[in-house]
């Protein structure tokens, strides 16, 4: 868990430093555009990829993007996590304790996951965006996963090309062979995921419809790759200039609301959001029961369309959850009755830190 954190330069925080303390549930207040967000973005990107905003670098860089920008954190085990950016370069780099390290390292120290605004419409948004979601919760227990989306989506885009420029059928069964052995792949990891989580969710249910996923579930993994390299062979036509292939790249997460036996799509913005914050808090206990580590929860804007009973509910499961939880909102009194919590007043740029008021 993070003990310490600061930001240098980072959005329009010239300096901010948090210290946690003891704290599990970190709470963030201040009016719009104080830097809540930007504070919560900071910690994202201590999991090495692009955060949760997923913004070029030089946007992140106070005001101008002149110059660089740095997010350092100390760890309750000791260790120290640096992300930073100085102009001139192409990307960020990593330290692990004081140390040059690959950005990939950096989630072994911390297994980190969010929601903001955005996902609000995660039921009622494009598969895409589901598919995005999901893989990025998945990759949480198996660093590949978001490794292999990527790589299939890569020879996919071959595979298009391969076809327009007539590649004879040695060169194609080539191509063919990749994507379906990390198709495969792809796809058996969404169903362990979607497996595992469903242990421990108690109001929802998560499935995953898709061609490959259908194929493993009637029979294996092997066997789904064999009958899926098949179809490829057989499907190796362009209509309109464009692939006709069936496959991971158009499977679909569902999730259903056992409570009130529907979709979770066609249930309220407020009972959307109840199921959303109830899977993020199951995949935190995933985390912890599978690997033994407590994740880091970053919930921006958490307590938009939840009513009291609903706030309630969450206050409660975070005084339960095996994870350090960040959440932010505009004012502290909402938040009172957040368990074992530190708060961060934050406005303009500027925080005050009052631990455990």
């Amino acid at each position: 868990m993070i003990q310490d954190l600061v930001l240098t330069d980072f959005r329009n925080h010239k300096t901010c430093r948090i210290n946690v303390g003891n704290g599990r549930n970190i709470v963030i207040t201040g009016p719009n555009g104080a830097g809540k967000t930007a504070i919560l973005e900071a910690v994202s990107m201590l999991a090495g990829d692009r955060g949760m905003r997923g913004g070029p670098m030089s946007d992140i860089t106070r005001f101008d993007g002149s110059g660089g920008f740095s997010v350092f954190a100390n760890l309750a085990d000791d260790t120290e996590l640096c992300i930073y950016f100085n102009s001139g370069d192409t990307n960020r780099r990593a330290k692990i304790d004081g140390e040059s390290a690959p950005l990939a390292d950096l989630a072994a120290h911390l297994r980190i996951v969010w929601i903001t605004p955005r996902e609000d419409r995660i039921f009622v948004d494009s598969a895409s965006e589901r598919r995005t979601f999901f893989d990025r919760l998945a990759a949480g227990f198996d660093s590949a996963h978001f490794g292999r989306v990527a790589r299939h989506a890569k020879l996919m885009t071959e595979r298009a090309g391969a076809l327009k420029n007539g590649a004879d059928a040695h060169w194609l069964n080539a191509i063919d062979e990749q994507i379906a052995a990390i198709a495969t792949a792809v796809a058996a990891a969404r169903l362990q995921y979607a497996g595992e989580i469903n242990y421990f969710l108690h109001d929802a249910a998560i499935s995953v419809d898709g061609m490959l996923e259908s194929m493993i579930m009637k029979t294996n993994a092997a066997e789904a790759e064999r009958a899926y390299l098949a179809h490829l062979k057989e499907n190796r036509q362009l209509v309109n200039d464009k692939m006709v292939v069936d496959g991971v790249n158009k499977s679909d997460f569902g999730v259903f609301n056992r409570q009130l036996n529907l979709p979770a799509h066609l249930t309220s913005t407020g009972q959307q959001k109840t199921t959303l914050l109830n899977l993020i808090l199951a995949h935190a206990k995933l985390v912890h029961t599978k690997t033994g580590a407590e994740p880091t929860v970053l919930l921006d804007e958490v307590v938009a369309h939840l009513d009291a009973a609903a706030r309630k509910k969450l206050f409660d499961e975070l005084g339960n959850a095996h994870a350090q939880v960040w959440v932010t909102g505009l004012e502290a009194t909402t938040f009172a009755d957040v368990p074992n919590a530190t708060f961060v007043a934050c406005e303009n740029g500027n925080v005050s830190n009052i631990i455990n008021p």
